[in-house]
């Protein structure tokens, strides 16, 4: 069935570095690729508001406007894989999505996300795209944690304005390289895409401003155990601003984070608490979690070693 549809998608680490039509071409298999590159010189297809190539290659943080035909047939399954939910209501979820599992499918992987485990559950809102559907944020592979969850289209756009306006209180738990000489402080960059290697963000004078709070909350011989919140929301943004103070988080191998003896999978970093207003009853709410196994592991690995 013909369909004109338009969608917004919105690119990720896991998106960048691919060619706009190629890209295209996973969502709308459908559709050939002659077909999609005349679609994108018709500037039916824009990218961050702007009319670009076929052969444009995708960064992280653009933002693709595609108002095209096409034979409708994107198929994300729901799958059948044990997930925590932390929080629910009847608009909501909040889940702890664990290590190694991407918060929504690409182009690349089509199952084994969170949305395929949550659309095996329940029926989430439509909007946000067809492989992000109910997804409010996200959180990097292979970062756990606290994800908030739409159930409905209202509630989407009440919990993303939140978002929008800074509202929403989110706490890490993180364990990188070296001692702070302060229990506390805050790091205040701007962050945007590597000037060379478009899987990565850097602290770049034209980036987006960004603001990342630490708490000390235990130290050992040359780590430390952070307590931190995010006053904004951008990509990889705890990762780069540790890395960028010289303190990268422990076993991160994409900024530079030093590797420790101890099986944990990358980062060692976890969402462990929301603050929010519920779009059911408009009162806050606030959700945590015990700390992760990684997080458990690392910091007893650690003390054997004072």
């Amino acid at each position: 069935m013909k369909n004109k549809m338009f969608e917004k998608y919105y690119i990720d680490a896991d998106d960048a570095g691919v060619r706009l039509d190629l890209f295209l071409g996973g969502l709308y298999p459908d559709i050939s690729r002659t077909a999609l590159q005349k679609q994108i010189k018709s500037e039916n297809v824009r990218v961050n508001s702007l009319p670009v190539k076929s052969s444009y290659i995708l960064k992280i943080d653009d933002v693709i406007e595609a108002d095209i035909d096409f034979e409708k047939n994107i198929q994300i399954e729901p799958e059948n894989i044990d997930i925590e939910i932390v929080y629910e209501d009847g608009q909501m979820l909040v889940v702890n999505k664990p290590k190694n599992m991407l918060t929504h499918p690409t182009a690349k992987e089509t199952s084994g996300t969170l949305v395929n485990a949550l659309l095996g559950r329940y029926p989430l809102c439509d909007c946000n795209g067809e492989y992000r559907p109910g997804i409010v944020h996200r959180l990097d592979r292979n970062t756990s944690g606290l994800l908030m969850i739409a159930k409905t289209n209202p509630a989407y756009d009440f919990l993303k304005a939140q978002m929008q306006n800074r509202t929403v209180e989110k706490k890490y738990y993180a364990v990188v390289s070296g001692n702070f000489d302060n229990d506390s402080g805050s790091v205040r960059e701007n962050i945007g895409r590597h000037p060379a290697r478009p899987e990565k963000m850097a602290v770049v004078p034209d980036g987006k401003p960004s603001v990342t709070h630490y708490r000390v909350i235990e130290r050992f011989k040359g780590f430390t155990l952070l307590d931190i919140s995010l006053e904004t929301g951008r990509t990889h943004q705890i990762r780069v601003h540790m890395s960028y103070t010289g303190h990268p988080v422990v076993n991160d191998t994409l900024y530079g984070g030093t590797k420790i003896p101890v099986n944990t999978m990358e980062q060692v970093l976890q969402a462990y608490s929301l603050s929010f207003i519920s779009p059911v009853d408009n009162k806050q709410k606030a959700v945590t979690i015990e700390k992760s196994c990684d997080i458990i592991k690392t910091t007893n690995y650690l003390r054997s070693k004072k």
